[in-house]
């Protein structure tokens, strides 16, 4: 009974707290904010500006979450089992599989990142 109370609480201040847009953007909005802020990200030359960038633009959680999931990544193409990984990292299994299908159907900047930050892994088949 404890646990659906604070599933319903939590859930009603989520809800209550959370940014919601009155009208949703249109699609070719959408797209021309996400390429902005693409655009802004490939602009910074230095990891201080980008980390600067990422702390101004993005709440603790947030961070946390994007650092949670590249975290993940090498280990993932190490070929290290699920429950290895969420041991080693805390990570969730359900966010380890997440990663899992992006990398493999991603739109490719994971392999795009990796292939920069982790050469040697890339290579791997």
């Amino acid at each position: 009974m404890r646990s659906s109370l604070t599933n319903v609480i939590t859930r009603y201040y989520i809800m209550r707290t959370m940014k919601q847009r009155l009208e949703p953007l249109s699609d070719s909005d959408a797209d021309a904010s996400f390429r902005a802020l693409a655009k802004a990200l490939a602009g910074l030359e230095r990891l201080d500006e980008v980390a600067a960038f990422l702390r101004d633009l993005c709440t603790p959680a947030e961070i946390e979450a994007m650092a949670d999931r590249w975290r993940v990544v090498p280990l993932l193409l190490q070929g290290l089992p699920y429950r290895e990984i969420h041991e080693r990292t805390l990570v969730s299994v359900t966010t380890i599989g997440r990663v899992a299908r992006t990398l493999e159907f991603g739109a490719g900047g994971y392999a795009a990142a990796v292939k920069r930050q982790y050469p040697r892994l890339a290579a791997s088949p």
